[in-house]
């Protein structure tokens, strides 16, 4: 008979088997940092590890971070990073971009961050982050931190939620969604996606936008990353950023033309080209920005 111990072991095996995330733009976005054999190169948002592997294939040493456990549970038993990690060209840390870069003395040829949610995390109902799937709200990329979808919904009053679905989602029906939110849950609480789908009467993404990044407080965390990164870049290296809507990108454009230790190499951003959009249409909004550490 097993154990309840080994049934959750198989379990937490099966999800990490189940990892799935597609690299977008991903030899736009390695090909720019130009990777030389024998140079680290950070990767914030390591993910399926795509971007990492290539640069790993082409020589280069990979320092990496990513908040979410199932991403480096999945690294740790696969057997294209073994021989990585065994060799010391992969480390994998499990943190925050902007936490890691606040932390670190290290210094890189080259980073990349790639700013989008993972297929994983889509397609994997119980996390939350997906209107089209039905499950208690939740929306945290890392499973650790008390905030989630739910807490938000539930706790945070009309003018919190107003400027939340202003701000991250762009919404424009914010008031009478904050205020349907507000009215729904005196009543009773709202626990699962389909509860809050049924109650928007409107479409759902921009909503859902908002929340995942209320959660993990993305654009505060962009925000300090790109202030610190410049400070973490050697010399000639290149910083490759990956954003996926509007907001992160005026960030990003915005960082890098303001920054006087970076000269913009991409005046305008690379887009998926029309084979990467038919393999993968969630490539479709995505964004590559770049720029060079100015020679001190």
């Amino acid at each position: 008979m097993l154990t309840n111990a080994i049934l959750l072991s198989m379990k937490n095996m099966e999800a990490v088997q189940d990892f799935s995330h597609i690299s977008v733009l991903l030899y736009e976005t390695v090909d720019v940092l130009d990777v030389t054999p024998g140079k680290t190169y950070f990767d914030g948002t390591f993910g399926g590890g795509g971007h990492s592997r290539l640069i790993l294939e082409r020589g280069g040493n990979v320092r990496a971070s990513d908040m979410d456990s199932d991403a480096i549970e999945n690294a740790k038993v696969s057997e294209v990073f073994r021989p990585y990690f065994e060799s010391g060209q992969l480390t994998l840390t499990k943190s925050n971009f902007a936490d890691f870069l606040e932390t670190s003395d290290d210094t890189f040829d080259g980073m990349l961050f790639d700013l989008g949610v993972s297929s994983h995390q889509l397609d994997t109902t119980e996390r939350g982050f997906s209107f089209r799937r039905d499950a208690r709200l939740d929306m945290r990329m890392d499973q650790t931190t008390p905030l989630s979808a739910y807490e938000i919904i539930n706790e945070w009053d009309y003018d919190e939620l107003k400027r939340i679905f202003y701000e991250y989602g762009e919404e424009r029906y914010a008031p009478r969604i904050a205020r349907r939110i507000v009215e729904t849950r005196e009543r009773r609480a709202i626990e699962t996606t389909s509860q809050l789908v049924e109650l928007l009467n409107t479409h759902p993404k921009r909503v859902f936008q908002a929340l995942r990044i209320a959660v993990q407080d993305e654009l505060g965390s962009i925000e300090r990353m790109l202030k610190t990164a410049p400070d973490c870049l050697k010399s000639g290296g290149v910083i490759a950023v990956i954003s996926f809507h509007s907001l992160e990108d005026r960030l990003v454009k915005h960082a890098f033309r303001g920054d006087a230790r970076l000269s913009v190499i991409t005046k305008h951003p690379i887009l998926p080209q029309n084979e990467e959009l038919n393999e993968n249409t969630r490539s479709g909004s995505a964004k590559l920005r770049t720029a060079r550490k100015v020679g001190e």
